[in-house]
């Protein structure tokens, strides 16, 4: 190949030496731009990816549901009880990924961590950072709180290290959402027994759905979508009975019992079908075909049918305010979680 020789019509001149700065053209600085911010973004979505951000919008309503039963409406100490289960959750979702590297590795490449996109220390780094935070911001609600929230980080931090793959891992998921709602109550009225029949709910649903959680990479039997299913339904009847029945607890809220009020009733009513509906539909395919992507959309389905659960416990309890509050997170759930996965 030879050298082309500059067009006649151009006259052969010799530019002097330019300076870094001065040959350096506007189009490599806009794509030198473009480079940098298309790396942020990709570093933020990688850390959108590892904390699971569309499932927090599960979390505030556990607070108010809690609080819902104390016969207190909402305060600043309310608001630090969901911040700090913010932050505890959070603090989960960067120990699970930490603790499963290797098992992702093989299972689920594309995830943060075994992608590199994340470094493991980072993610153990935040999981730590976001635990004292949590602990912190309790402490701020009071000693109550306190005394839910840390019991609460032991139960997260011993599920992901060691009682995740064991038969003890679905009660421990169960028993930290409950201690989440109960967080709530402590941190309003002072109490965690009156949150107790709602914290029991809460943690039933939240074992099903964890035990289905365990086929989500490999498939599995029928059984568990098809128990979860059940447990779906006699949820969303219990949901459905006025305060005060047998098994259910009496509403303190100063505001009009659900039981008679029609509006309430109603509201009580749809926000226990829309628990079924989001719950119970993915479970109905999982139990049919127990395949790997069917169930990780049970397992999503449950974990978005936090939201109405919540906002039925709330209600149940007369905080009618709250319920409104916690239902209205749903749409954002399902919309963000079209973008980051929850699982």
């Amino acid at each position: 190949m030879t050298p082309r020789s500059p067009r006649p019509d151009r006259p052969t001149t010799t530019s002097p030496p330019q300076s870094p700065i001065q040959s350096q053209s506007p189009r490599a600085s806009t794509t030198a731009g473009a480079g940098a911010g298309a790396g942020a973004t990709a570093r933020a979505r990688a850390w959108a990816e590892l904390l699971r951000l569309p499932a927090l919008f599960t979390v505030p309503g556990d607070a108010l549901a809690g609080a819902a039963t104390t016969g207190n409406r909402p305060n600043p100490r309310t608001l630090l009880a969901i911040a700090s289960s913010l932050c505890l959750y959070e603090a989960g979702m960067a120990l699970n990924d930490w603790a499963d590297q290797t098992e992702d590795a093989l299972e689920r490449p594309h995830r943060p961590l075994p992608s590199g996109r994340i470094r493991p220390s980072a993610a153990l780094v935040a999981a730590g950072a976001l635990t004292a935070a949590g602990l912190a911001l309790a402490a701020r609600a009071g000693r109550p709180a306190l005394a839910v929230a840390a019991p609460l980080a032991a139960t997260v931090w011993a599920y992901d290290l060691a009682l995740k793959r064991t038969p003890a891992g679905p009660a421990a998921m169960a028993t930290a959402r409950g201690l989440d709602l109960l967080l709530g109550a402590t941190a309003t009225g002072g109490s965690a027994r009156p949150a107790l029949p709602a914290a029991l709910t809460l943690a039933t649903h939240t074992l099903a759905v964890t035990t289905v959680s365990r086929g989500e990479t490999r498939g599995g039997s029928p059984l568990a979508p098809l128990a979860a299913l059940t447990t779906t339904g006699v949820l969303a009847w219990t949901l459905t009975r006025p305060p005060g029945a047998p098994g259910t607890a009496p509403s303190r809220y100063p505001a009009a019992a659900p039981s008679r009020h029609p509006a309430a009733d109603a509201l009580r009513t749809v926000l226990a079908a829309a628990f079924v509906t989001t719950s119970g539909r993915p479970l109905l395919h999982a139990a049919l075909n127990p395949s790997p992507p069917l169930t990780q959309r049970a397992v999503g389905g449950g974990i978005r049918a936090m939201i109405p659960l919540q906002a039925a416990l709330a209600a149940r309890s007369g905080a009618l305010a709250s319920a409104l509050l916690t239902a209205a997170l749903a749409p954002a759930a399902r919309r963000f979680a079209r973008k980051v996965s929850v699982t």
